[in-house]
């Protein structure tokens, strides 16, 4: 299983700021933390600093822990079922960093200390101070360390440190050079190697996977339930009359046009025919490091919202509401986009979730026509949209990944965004995330979030999964056929 560490912008500050010396000398700190474990990859969250106090380690140009403070935090750990991190610094590295003898002795005598007291492994950390590097390892035993892939903060930016021998580098193609003329080879190199998973692959999720592709992403991901029918087809940019008379996934139809659009030279596209409200569906979302939500259901929402939170897993959330005049005419219409990260109010804090929606849609009212109409409540699926419009939404979604990821001009995500068509009129939503807050006060936790998760799997009015599984062989040996073509046609255009 893949290892890695995240942990929020705010505390990774907190331990920098202890770990630089103004005298260029080494330091020591510890912190805790807690597991989230996906399906191929567990990550060890960040949870809280444990600074030293007078007399807990030793600076002498280097630096060491005494054996009181390492149990200590251990025991401090312990109590909320957390385990613990020894970090140290390496004055003005630039990249990820190795182990020294001694560190090596260090790390490795204290991982019987915390696996004795936390129950868990012991996990080292070093910050090259030159550029905020942070590396990471993992201690199951004393004998050997397992190398975090990459050590990700989190916060209105995504900076990640890779170690380049678990995520090489990727080498930048000749069909991205105005991208990487965008924002640098370094920069692309970063971006390439995110995994991104979209979640609901409809008018806007399609169009997001393709340009995420395009833009030389090197694993995508892309979960669906839903099968294409002839009425997504005036939204669905690249599916076809064909796709919608086959019943294929759109699950299958993203991957294939994101194949397809693929700049890198290796390029996997990973089909996850799974709801985010399965517990199998939230293993797998574990597993990547950028998270488009594209779905239009409560439900669905709170789970993207909560693990935006609970497993630091940046998130990026847009929706479009179009409205009607009693005459058929357009009125108007909004969409949305919004950054749910720490230090950024949920979804729920930003009015795009409502709580009693959420409890509707979990129990399956929010599919029964005779409750939604003594209700009052508004129909939730089969609303009003248009392809020329639904490309806003993925554009707005879009800009707030680069800010996110590239950071223009150093500014990361934007306040939640609201664009009103009428009057073409941008709104900063002034949203502010309450004290009490559940979601964001779930920070950090992992393995121990909040279940939402759970219940029935609804797709639309009919078991359209059953549709596909009882399909004739020789259809499906005909749709294998037709994509195997499709991919091959498109390497040989590129």
């Amino acid at each position: 299983m893949i290892f890695s560490v995240a942990m929020t912008k705010t505390l990774s500050a907190e331990l920098s700021a202890h770990l630089t010396r103004a005298d260029g000398d080494e330091d020591v700190c510890i912190a805790t933390y807690a597991w989230s474990t996906g399906r191929g990859r567990r990550t060890a969250l960040l949870r809280e600093a444990v600074l030293p106090q007078e007399g807990d380690r030793l600076v002498h140009g280097n630096a060491s822990f005494n054996g009181g403070y390492v149990l200590r935090a251990a025991s401090e750990a312990a109590r909320r079922g957390e385990g613990i991190v020894l970090l140290h610094s390496h004055p003005g590295a630039v990249s990820w960093q190795g182990l020294s003898g001694p560190d090596r002795d260090t790390e490795s005598e204290y991982q019987r200390v915390a696996q004795a007291i936390t129950g868990l492994p012991l996990v080292g950390m070093t910050l090259g101070t030159g550029a905020a590097a942070w590396s990471a390892r993992l201690w199951p035993t004393a004998a050997a360390p397992d190398y975090a892939e990459a050590v990700r903060v989190v916060g209105d930016t995504l900076a990640t440190t890779w170690f380049d021998v678990a995520r090489p580098v990727p080498i930048a193609t000749r069909y991205q050079k105005r991208t990487v003329a965008a924002w640098g080879a370094k920069r692309q190199a970063d971006i390439a190697r995110f995994r991104v998973l979209v979640v609901g692959v409809g008018s806007v999720g399609l169009d997001i996977a393709a340009r995420l592709a395009a833009t030389g992403i090197e694993h995508l991901g892309v979960m669906d339930i839903d099968v294409v029918e002839d009425l997504n087809l005036d939204r669905m940019v690249g599916a076809t009359r064909d796709d919608a008379a086959q019943r294929r996934r759109k699950t299958e139809v993203a991957a294939r046009i994101a194949t397809a659009a693929s700049t890198a030279n290796s390029f996997t596209v990973d089909v996850h025919n799974l709801s985010i409200t399965d517990p199998a569906g939230l293993e797998v979302a574990l597993d990547y490091d950028v998270i488009f939500s594209c779905v239009d259901r409560p439900w669905p929402r709170s789970v993207l919202n909560g693990l935006a939170y609970s497993d630091l897993i940046p998130v990026i959330d847009g929706g479009i509401a179009l409205e009607t005049l009693p005459n058929g005419e357009m009125r108007g219409g909004t969409w949305r986009a919004h950054a749910i990260v720490p230090g950024r109010p949920c979804m729920q804090c930003n009015g795009q979730l409502r709580v009693n929606e959420l409890t509707l849609d979990r129990d399956g009212r929010l599919d029964d026509p005779e409750y939604i109409r003594n209700a009052g409540l508004a129909v939730q699926a089969g609303s009003p949209n248009v392809a020329a419009l639904a490309a806003s939404v993925s554009a707005a979604q879009l800009a707030q990944f680069v800010s996110l990821v590239a950071a223009p001009a150093g500014i990361g995500v934007a306040a939640p965004l609201r664009y009103w068509l009428a009057p073409h009129h941008l709104e900063h939503l002034d949203a502010a995330s309450g004290a009490y807050c559940a979601y964001e006060n779930g920070l950090a936790h992992g393995d121990g979030r909040i279940v939402l998760t759970g219940g029935p799997t609804v797709i639309d009015d009919e078991p359209k999964t059953a549709v596909l599984a009882t399909e004739r062989p020789a259809t499906r040996l005909w749709r294998q056929i037709v994509d195997w073509w499709a991919a091959l046609r498109a390497r040989r255009l590129r």
